[in-house]
């Protein structure tokens, strides 16, 4: 449970994290206006609270976040800007997840 919850907190954050970043991106270029970079901040503030809920310390949960970012934004460039991963962008993220693994998940004595 303990693994599943971090795992959410983690995707919420990083859709926080580049959601915000996007409607900021929307306002600065491409003009959209001044409520989305409003909306943007707000969401920003979100990720920033997020991590502090998950179980480990800063520093190793800002390290296994940026694996999840790296997975997060790949989706997102897929998903929004319809740009495909290729085999590469998926080698590395899975590279990616596995060393989330180990920071996070892996049993230390």
């Amino acid at each position: 449970m303990v693994v599943g919850k971090s795992l959410f907190l983690f995707v919420l954050a990083g859709l926080c994290e580049i959601g915000g970043g996007y409607l900021i991106w929307l306002w600065m270029r491409e003009g959209k206006s001044l409520a989305y970079a409003v909306l943007g901040a707000v969401v920003l503030v979100f990720y920033g609270i997020l991590p502090t809920f998950q179980p480990a310390h800063f520093g190793r949960v800002y390290a296994a976040y940026g694996g999840i970012f790296i997975v997060l934004s790949i989706l997102w460039g897929w998903g929004i800007d319809k740009k495909a991963p290729d085999a590469f962008d998926m080698a590395g993220a899975l590279i990616a997840l596995v060393g989330v693994s180990v920071m996070m998940y892996w049993p230390r004595p």
